[in-house]
């Protein structure tokens, strides 16, 4: 079981066949921390079809087609069971997920069933469960859903897209024992006939005059164990839970089965939120069952300080120790004020009080089905308890000398003022000589007695391709404290991330307070976070008035989020990344221009006359008609309505210019260039920031332009210099052509992410290159006022890394 950060995933693995129930975001890099190989996965099932419980699913999807299309395997597809909404989610994927033939999505119809109650209220009732059925499949187990629909008490039904399952997972029976003295009772030698009788076939005896059928000689067989897996997420679905009737035969308490007739659960997994478990309904719904095992996977542990991603959590901590200014304590955010422990109840068994047996979920905790003697609870994987202490202990234990690296690091944020004025005096004469590979080495006026609640540029995600245990895929938070935060791409986890770097509240109101998302490319790696973070802000601000989100991207991802939200509303508009380059921007304000100059002229005049004189203007003056070719805006009236709200949004976060430019990578694909306003210090204007992120792509002029004379460049390195020729190939640069893009550039500072998921280094840099250039790794905060600093830290960095080289 993985109790991750969203919905909680339980894997049941056979001899022959895997079942994912749920696949939240996470559940890839859980799987890769624990070796946990899913490349055997044959169905995926989905309790309910939304963000919390399949934003995982398109990366994971992605991940077995690549594993299966690698193999003698690749005919065969990966089977994905849901609610009817199901295909609204397939549909949607069909925009990224290019493996569609790897898929087979299965609907579970809703039952029509409805009871009307005595007040007249209308409540579905599922009548019977609905077997799930495939060639060639469920040959250990049988698996069945009900599906959950509720209504309102006035009739009023929910959306269907809230409709949830419950599944109930029954292994086949275990043929019974075969009895030797009964078959010699029956008059049978030892021989074929025997084996005839334990494969179901009747045999004649050969000592008596009577046939043997396998009942004479094979005792009773052995009952399947049981499994519920059950999520309702609001108390109607409770409500509908407990008069589901093809449930009757599973309760120990139900009138109308007998001893011999009720079907033993044997573990019940609960993935319903606390405040639906511990509500009445649900309490009553528990008590139905007589032994079973209930494990409560969205309960929180009290005290709980084991993080989920020990690998992580490891290297954050190990970061955090050498360089606490550039890597914040991680915190573990599965510590909640609001610990809710397992629920207790108690139910009536046979005329005696017994409790019913509830623990709360921990990851990688088992529940043992088969061999029937070791039926119950294995604790065996589950974590021990690691801390931050220990973690560094084991790192003081590796490289002593680090405690000597972190003294030296700590200097550089203490020296006096004048010691640090002369350590980055500006390099004027560099700067003159025109040549811009020696601009980089001068601190830029834009720092000039900058503050700490300026910019802080946090990376969320520095890897590539998938999620790995050390670095998830690409997203970079830009925090802007008073005035908001951007996020710049969002790849899967991206939210999980920000509650690593922030916590659970802090987490929540980066989130509330983000400004805008922007997305690179339409690959999974890049975006396949976002319907999570929008879900979340819509639920954060239900109820505040509040504007939309405003998601920027190209083409392919607002045709993906399009049809995402016939699926579940996300609160926000679409701008393409087309309608952000420097052209769109200067329509609008073409637009704008000539909207003010049209009201102007127009002022006195009917509507009439109005018209007449603006058609003879242009009719007999071709300077003003080229004019007004020139201030008439190619861009959609949409796209510039769009952009003009937007381009208050940004003046409300200090920015004066947000431009997407066009890389090469994939059709689609866009870098960024953010630019903040000027500010006073002293009396004097100082020159806003200048910060460029290049998305994925070779090294190109339109990179090398866009970075000119920028404070920071973010550029992608996903290959060492050794592979230059897969990196050709993909499109992708390796780390020296990442930096020399910078160099050529001028840019102050290089900082390198996008990185090959094999394993966390420091890759080797000339002394030239290490004066302006930083690796990036995730939860790393750069803080503008730290910018000086940054190339100071990386001699030290792999120092840290060296045992992983």
């Amino acid at each position: 079981m993985d109790t991750q950060e969203t919905s909680p995933s339980v894997l049941l693995f056979f001899n022959n066949e895997r079942f994912i129930f749920n696949a939240g975001e996470g559940l890839q890099r859980f799987c890769a921390e624990h070796k946990i190989k899913l490349s055997q996965v044959d169905h995926i099932c989905l309790t309910r079809v939304c963000s919390e419980t399949a934003g995982g699913l398109p990366g994971l999807l992605l991940s077995l087609a690549g594993i299966k299309n690698g193999s003698p395997e690749s005919t065969e597809h990966v089977d994905i069971w849901g609610p009817p909404n199901l295909d609204l989610l397939v549909n949607a994927m069909k925009n990224f997920v290019p493996h569609a033939t790897m898929v087979k999505a299965h609907i579970i119809p809703r039952s029509d069933n409805v009871m009307v109650h005595g007040n007249g209220a209308a409540l579905a009732s599922s009548l019977h469960a609905e077997e799930l059925q495939a060639e060639g499949k469920f040959k250990a187990v049988s698996i069945s859903a009900i599906l959950l629909t509720p209504t309102h008490l006035d009739g009023s039904h929910f959306s269907s897209n809230d409709t949830s399952i419950v599944y109930i997972c029954n292994l086949h029976d275990i043929r019974g024992e075969f009895d030797p003295r009964k078959a010699k009772a029956c008059g049978l030698k030892k021989g074929r006939k025997l084996g005839q009788l334990q494969n179901g076939i009747s045999v004649k005896s050969d000592l008596l005059d009577i046939e043997v059928h396998p009942d004479d000689v094979i005792g009773p067989p052995i009952p399947g164990p049981i499994v519920l897996i059950v999520d309702c997420p609001t108390e109607p679905h409770a409500q509908e839970l407990l008069s589901a009737q093809a449930l009757n035969a599973y309760y120990s308490d139900s009138q109308s089965n007998s001893q011999e007739t009720t079907k033993v659960v044997n573990c019940i997994i609960h993935l319903s939120p606390a405040t639906v478990v511990s509500s009445p309904v649900y309490e009553k719904w528990m008590r139905k069952f007589g032994s079973a095992q209930h494990i409560m996977a969205r309960t929180t542990r009290k005290h709980e300080t084991t993080p989920i991603l020990e690998s992580s959590a490891r290297i954050a901590t190990r970061l955090h120790y050498l360089c606490p200014q550039l890597f914040p304590a991680p915190s573990l955010f599965s510590v909640q004020n609001d610990d809710v422990a397992a629920p207790n109840f108690k139910v009536l068994v046979e005329g005696s009080i017994s409790k019913v047996c509830g623990i709360s979920a921990e990851n990688l905790l088992k529940f043992t089905l088969r061999p029937p003697r070791r039926l119950g609870l294995d604790r065996s994987s589950v974590q021990n308890r690691m801390t931050s202490s220990v973690f560094v202990k084991e790192l003081l234990s590796e490289i002593p000398e680090i405690a000597d690296a972190a003294k030296n690091i700590s200097t550089f944020w203490h020296k006096p003022k004048e010691d640090e004025a002369d350590l980055f005096t500006r390099q004027d004469s560099e700067v003159m000589t025109g040549d811009p590979s020696l601009a980089g080495h001068a601190a830029p006026r834009c720092l000039d007695n900058v503050q700490r609640d300026d910019l802080e540029i946090v990376f969320l995600g520095t890897g590539s391709s998938i999620p790995s245990k050390y670095r998830n895929v690409s997203s970079i938070y830009f925090n802007l404290f008073s005035k908001g935060g951007l996020l710049l791409d969002c790849g899967e986890g991206s939210l999980a991330q920000l509650k690593r770097r922030y916590g659970i509240n802090g987490a929540d109101s980066a989130v509330r307070n983000l400004k805008c998302i922007w997305i690179s490319h339409i690959h999974a790696d890049h975006h396949a976070g976002l319907a999570r973070i929008l879900a979340l802000r819509r639920d954060l601000l239900k109820g505040v008035p509040h504007e939309p989100m405003l998601v920027i991207g190209p083409e392919q991802v607002g045709e993906f989020l399009k049809d995402y939200k016939k699926l579940e509303d996300l609160d926000m508009l679409f701008l393409d990344c087309r309608s952000t380059t420097v052209a769109k921007w200067d329509d609008m304000e073409a637009d704008s221009i000539f909207d003010k100059d049209h009201q102007m002229s127009s002022e006195g005049m009917n509507d009439e006359s109005r018209d007449h004189s603006v058609l003879t203007c242009l009719s007999e003056d071709s300077s003003l008609l080229r004019c007004s070719k020139r201030m008439k805006p190619s861009t959609p009236v949409d796209d510039i309505k769009l952009l003009k709200h937007f381009k208050k949004v940004l003046s409300e976060a200090g920015l004066v210019r947000f431009i997407s430019f066009p890389v090469v990578h994939c059709p689609g694909a866009f870098g960024i260039i953010l630019e903040s306003a000027e500010r006073m210090n002293c009396g004097k204007v100082v020159p806003g920031w200048k910060v460029v992120y290049s998305g994925d792509t070779r090294p190109c002029s339109e990179v090398i332009e866009a970075s000119l004379g920028a404070t920071i460049l973010i550029h992608e390195a996903t290959f060492e210099d050794g592979l230059l020729e897969e990196a050709i190939t993909r499109n992708h640069s390796t780390i020296k052509e990442a930096i020399e893009v910078g160099r050529s550039a001028g840019a102050y500072r290089i900082i390198l992410t996008h990185f090959s998921q094999r394993y966390p280094k420091v890759p080797a840099l000339d002394e030239v290159s290490m004066q302006r250039t930083c690796i990036a790794f995730d939860l790393m905060s750069v803080n503008l006022a730290d910018l000086q600093l940054l190339p100071k830290v990386l001699p030290y960095l792999k120092l840290l890394f060296r045992t992983m080289e």
